[in-house]
């Protein structure tokens, strides 16, 4: 079997190990044959134990076994008492460096299947989503913490109904399981109330009433759910940051009438009302995004939004987001971030009307074709009938 490259850590932890074989090597045999370092040696096998895998460990260990073996031989005292125990002691070390690295390696092998089956429960949370939903173009991207981040509960979704197309965005305090497993209650529900609910305030009371029955008193969930219908977005904010509106150059804050707090408070938002143009477009984004910094300074999501978003397709615009953030924060995310790109096409052209092409040019119907009267058929009497 192949083995698995090193990453970048694991040969800087290498590299380590050797520089402090040669840095010993070079004071044992420039300070003569009296021994006084050769000791120090078995710390390389524990420095390379912090970062590589058992079998470079015991490659370590045996060159530092080697060498003490070696030092101990050309001793001025002879290979005596004190030299059994050093290379008795180097032998013990490396036994312990490669125990060292093997229970690494397990606590690391379970973190990353651990990882990677959040990291599957999260895609199931976040189902594929456009790219057409009513009279909106839409993409959907999450964009992952680094490894070292916890997962997020970052969650969206966007449906069409009866009501409109609804679409909601959201956060849920804290990382891990349990945040995950927030995000799936507060979907469901909204899933379920989108196509239940004629007016959102309703759908906002159904999601706030989720977040209290699943979680303790200091959780909470920031969000935005927001409405299409014929036009007109409607928009009401828990505690969460607000929709960019992209319009003719523009980037609006789709600010609140008045803050209020996040699902599992008992919000009672007030409507942000747009009249939409085609064209325009809409970022709903979660706090990962408006927190993303680089020595301090946080990433300036409303200066860049339209160089990065106004042009080309939707999912092209979040892929354009999404590299120069990763470039601005010098490809190291604090938190998880979800982002959704909608575009607004404009009402639907109206169907081909069901009537006659004369209708709808104006000319008038084709004329009936006449018909010829039928010829009488001649009556003859019985007195000519004999005559003939």
């Amino acid at each position: 079997m192949a083995r698995e490259p090193l990453n970048p850590e694991a040969r800087a932890g290498l590299a380590a190990a050797g520089a402090l074989i040669v840095f010993v090597t070079g004071f044992e045999i420039f300070d003569g044959p009296m021994l006084h370092y050769a000791g120090w040696l078995s710390a390389a096998p524990f420095l390379a134990a912090s970062f590589v895998r058992w079998r470079y460990v015991v490659t370590i260990g045996a060159i530092c076994t080697a060498l003490t073996l070696a030092f101990s031989l050309v001793d001025p005292d002879g290979f005596d008492l004190y030299g059994v125990i050093r290379v008795t002691a180097m032998v013990l070390a490396t036994a312990v460096a490669v125990a060292v690295s093997m229970v690494r390696q397990r606590q690391e092998e379970r973190y990353a299947e651990l990882s990677r089956l959040v990291a599957i429960a999260q895609e199931a949370v976040l189902r594929p989503i456009g790219p057409q939903i009513g009279q909106l173009t839409v993409a959907g991207r999450y964009v992952s913490a680094s490894a070292a981040a916890d997962i997020g509960g970052d969650l969206y979704e966007a449906v069409e109904t009866r009501y409109g197309v609804r679409m909601i965005i959201g956060d849920v305090r804290g990382k891990g399981i349990d945040a995950i497993r927030l995000a799936i209650n507060v979907l469901g529900s909204f899933r379920h109330a989108a196509f239940e609910r004629a007016e959102l305030r309703a759908i906002v009371a159904d999601l706030d009433h989720a977040v209290v029955r699943s979680v303790g008193e200091e959780d909470f969930v920031t969000a935005a759910v927001i409405e299409e219908r014929g036009g007109t977005l409607s928009v009401y904010n828990c505690g969460h940051p607000a929709p960019l509106l992209l319009r003719r150059g523009q980037v609006i804050p789709l600010d609140p009438p008045a803050p209020a707090p996040p699902l599992g408070f008992g919000p009672v938002p007030q409507v942000r009302t747009e009249r939409l143009e085609p064209g325009d477009r809409l970022l709903l984004y979660t706090d990962g995004l408006a927190e993303a910094r680089r020595a301090g300074e946080f990433f300036p999501t409303t200066d860049r939004a339209w160089a990065l978003l106004g042009h080309g397709t939707v999912e092209h615009g979040l892929a354009s987001l999404e590299s120069a953030l990763t470039e601005w924060v010098r490809g190291r995310l604090d938190d998880d971030i979800a982002l959704l790109l909608l575009e607004y096409t404009g009402a639907r052209p109206p169907a081909e009307p069901t009537v006659p092409s004369w209708e709808i040019a104006g000319t008038p119907p084709p004329s009936p074709v006449a018909r010829r009267p039928a010829e009488p058929t001649p009556v003859v009497s019985p007195g000519a009938a004999k005559a003939g």
